[in-house]
């Protein structure tokens, strides 16, 4: 079943909740010669750009990372070995690395599953040919540019690098977290390549870039091993919404393409069943939060290092949420017409999971309450319709866009592991 079906092994229970544990160590040795680092320049794919070698002695003492200072492991040769990693065919610096090595899992060959680069991009008339129109995209909107991402394509290569309005970015898939995220590739002075690594780290994809061969957390963003160590990529705001609700929101936005390179099954889920709320995570190893179900989904939102969880269940009764996060007001949406891409074989006949979105309610400097009217988002003040994206279109304040939250709608089990501290939207009381 999917790309690490044939690493599994049966599930442990811990309390209540079974988890997927995955067993693949290498035990390669590390010698104490081993040469570990190397730097290189890299031309990039996409961008073309050179990128220099990092200008810093990596193997100080420590090294002060996005305001947090990352220490040198002086033993990380025994470090490794203890958790079974092998250093073969990295050019990573070791030496710094801001999560226990043991957190982390080998799966497949560096990849093995092939990121991709270049990507070619068809109008969404064309796209519609062999895409649903209620087929999970990933919508993303830079500089007047709107691109969309097919779930249905992502799901076999889980990372594109791309440029949309002239800003380099990383459209990312973990299918066992069901998180996509994208990011800005660019970080002091460098533009990255992104890979899949073939490790994972609380089930969640481990990514890499090509420069430096530093590990870089999916869910998160941040650089969890290498020479950037304790950096974090920015997120962008780039929600998954049907390829129906972008083709009405941009008439001349393009569709990544199926020309890809590769000759995958495009439009097969590799995980049929997969997003069972009630049914074990693969390949996770670490604690069950049992607040709620392993894979109920989620719309998780961090404001100010205050993280929040809206259970989807809540949210289809509710359908609009108005809330506090830290001080900072915010709206919730979700609109029914999105399906998921873990259900069945094929996702044009998988369930409809709906489609979110999250903004601050305070256009033209005045808060904005929001309901449901029909099949209608409505604020309360003026009446305006809202879709999915934040747009006002009919009503007093027409043309008007609300200014996006970054959020996710994920796996809970994944954001629990990452985000301890969680509030859960009890619902309205």
């Amino acid at each position: 079943m999917g790309h690490y079906a044939k690493y599994l092994i049966p599930a442990a229970s811990i309390g209540l909740v079974a988890v997927a544990v995955l067993a693949v160590r290498l035990g390669l040795n590390l010698g104490d010669g081993d040469e570990i680092t190397t730097w290189t320049a890299v031309e990039s794919e996409t961008t073309g750009d050179l990128r220099p070698p990092p200008n810093v002695d990596s193997r100080s003492a420590q090294r002060v990372s996005g305001g947090a200072a990352v220490q040198i492991d002086a033993d990380y040769r025994s470090a490794l070995r203890s958790a079974g990693l092998s250093t073969e065919g990295w050019d990573t610096d070791f030496s710094l690395h801001a999560i226990p090595f043991d957190d982390i899992t080998r799966v497949r060959p560096r990849d093995g599953i092939p990121a991709l680069d270049g990507p070619q991009f068809v109008s969404a008339d064309e796209a519609q040919s062999w895409l649903g129109e209620n087929e999970p995209i990933v919508s993303l909107e830079i500089s007047g540019e709107a691109k969309a991402y097919p779930l249905q394509i992502l799901i076999w290569h889980e990372i594109v690098n791309d440029v949309i309005g002239g800003v380099p970015v990383v459209v990312s898939f973990c299918p066992l977290c069901n998180s996509a995220i994208v990011f800005d590739r660019r970080l002091d002075g460098f533009v990255f390549d992104f890979g899949v690594s073939g490790y994972l780290r609380f089930s969640d994809l481990i990514m890499y870039d090509r420069s430096t061969h530093t590990w870089w957390q999916q869910l998160t963003g941040e650089a969890i091993v290498g020479r950037f160590a304790g950096e974090s990529l920015e997120f962008l705001p780039a929600p998954v919404i049907s390829l129906g609700d972008f083709r009405a929101a941009f008439p001349n936005g393009t569709v990544l393409s199926r020309d890809t390179g590769f000759t995958r099954p495009y439009g097969e889920n590799p995980y049929p069943g997969y997003d069972r709320a009630d049914r074990p995570p693969f390949l996770f190893n670490g604690v069950a939060d049992e607040r709620l179900l392993p894979k109920h989904r989620v719309v998780a939102v961090s404001v100010g290092g205050v993280d929040v969880a809206f259970p989807l269940t809540i949210l289809k009764e509710e359908q609009v949420i108005n809330y506090d996060v830290n001080g900072q007001g915010l709206v919730v949406f979700l609109k029914p017409g999105t399906t998921s891409a873990l259900d069945k074989a094929f996702m044009k006949i998988s369930r409809d999971v709906g489609a979110t979105g999250v903004f601050d309610p305070n256009p033209a400097e005045r808060r904005l309450t929001f309901r449901m009217d029909g099949d209608r988002i409505v604020d309360d003040q003026t009446g305006s319709a809202w879709n999915i994206l934040g747009k006002a279109t009919a009503g007093p304040l027409t043309g008007k866009e609300l200014t996006p939250i970054v959020h996710g709608n994920y796996f809970w089990f994944a954001w629990a592991a990452f985000k301890q501290n969680t509030i859960i939207y009890p619902g309205r009381r």
